[in-house]
């Protein structure tokens, strides 16, 4: 049995016009003699009836007497009322088809109500409902603990739910379909030239994911990575066989990867930078014990003999400033600041990668603020004033508008 993941996000299934794309694609997949199990986002977003926040604004969310329980059994309804009405109408359509809970579909979480991790995955009920039915559709971004109670995974949760399914089913491809027809070598929003990758690597995704690209949630790349599923980011409304997310950038075996120093340029916006007066290093760990304890996330971590620096998002800014004051620290703040990611597997201990992006940012009278970097991704932190001249410049100079680059294919 040849089995096939297909995930569809909230705007694909958001109205009935945009559901008869889904279903072409449900149907082609068939035809191409794959078991599908579908995978489902809520209907459309805010302010749609059934989208996730529109559920939330029932309950006053946020306030003091939400229950972090209650709100998985709320969230859930989106993803299941999506379920049953897409396999209403493949029904409509002619394709037997049926519609599974996460719970029912085998997904077991912890306990760790909105944001829940899952556990592992039984297969047995869905593959025993394929006997029967060509197409199994699945209500992402749920599951249930081992106590029974509905749960979900937070944001992008569809995706982990389709990556997990697939890794579980040994599913040939698990493909993600969107809006758009694969992952960009930047957002095209911010640059003209901007142009689609083909083939990357399990790595770089997960890397321009976790920098601002939100194509895929980087906890599904690295489910599906661990199973050795590969995934295909594709559009809806298109035939095109997308982006194709795999351990290398070539589908041919025993051959070299090309000489592609950077796969991408990502950016984040609205974060703020903190520096923080130190006399020793007990103050260190004071500082970041703090913010820790309040459940901040901090990025681009500078430690020096006299002070600590690191970003944060620019909503949790004023509450990490208080904090650090109220335990008599001296804070001085930089808001209005942007992270530009270059990121790419062909760099690892290649010389001159740096070079080049501080030559093509001063060239633009782009100053960078701090620099980080990894094995396979360099961060520069810029006033965001800067971010879109500063994310074209990199793009331009590591020739990502060149579409030759990206000429490998992989057929359905």
């Amino acid at each position: 049995m040849r089995i096939l993941i297909q995930k569809f996000g909230g705007t694909s299934v958001q109205t009935k016009e945009n559901r008869t794309h889904v279903i072409k694609q449900i149907k082609r997949a068939k035809e191409n003699d794959y078991k599908v199990v579908v995978v489902v986002s809520a209907l459309g977003r805010n302010p749609d009836p059934y989208a996730t926040d529109t559920l939330l604004n029932m309950v006053n969310y946020p306030s003091p007497t939400n229950s972090k329980r209650e709100l998985d059994l709320l969230m859930s309804c989106g993803e299941t009322i999506a379920s049953v009405v897409l396999a209403n109408e493949l029904r409509e359509n002619g394709v037997d088809a049926t519609a599974l809970t996460g719970a029912q579909a085998g997904i077991i979480t912890n306990d760790d109500f909105n944001e829940a991790k899952i556990k592992k995955v039984n297969p047995e009920r869905i593959k025993q409902e394929l006997r029967t039915y060509d197409v199994i559709v699945v209500a992402g971004f749920q599951g249930r603990t081992t106590t029974g109670d509905i749960t979900t995974i937070g944001r992008g949760g569809s995706d982990t739910s389709a990556t997990a399914l697939g890794a579980s089913l040994q599913a040939d491809f698990v493909d993600i379909f969107t809006d758009v027809d694969g992952i960009m070598t930047a957002d095209p929003r911010v640059v003209d030239s901007a142009r689609r990758i083909d083939v990357v690597t399990y790595t770089e995704i997960c890397n321009l994911a976790y920098q601002g690209a939100k194509v895929i949630h980087p906890r599904a790349v690295e489910i599906a990575m661990q199973a050795k599923i590969p995934i295909r980011i594709r559009s809806t409304y298109s035939d095109d066989v997308g982006t194709l997310i795999t351990f290398s950038r070539t589908k041919d075996v025993g051959i070299d990867i090309d000489d592609r120093l950077v796969t991408g340029i990502a950016h984040t916006d609205e974060i703020s930078q903190l520096t923080i007066e130190i006399k020793d290093h007990e103050d260190q760990a004071t500082i970041f014990d703090i913010i820790a304890n309040a459940h901040i996330s901090v990025d681009f971590i500078h430690i020096g003999p006299d002070n600590v620096s690191f970003t944060v998002p620019e909503a949790v800014t004023d509450q990490a400033v208080q904090l650090l004051k109220e335990q008599k620290f001296t804070v001085t703040v930089r808001e209005n600041c942007a992270k530009v990611s270059a990121v790419g597997a062909g760099m690892t201990g290649i010389p001159g990668v740096v070079a080049k992006i501080t030559t093509a940012l001063r060239k633009e009278n782009v100053p960078i603020l701090q620099a980080a970097d990894s094995h396979t991704t360099i961060w520069v932190l810029v006033d965001e004033k800067h971010v879109k001249k500063a994310v074209n410049a990199l793009h331009d100079a590591f020739l990502l508008n060149e579409l030759s680059v990206y000429q490998a294919r992989v057929e359905l």
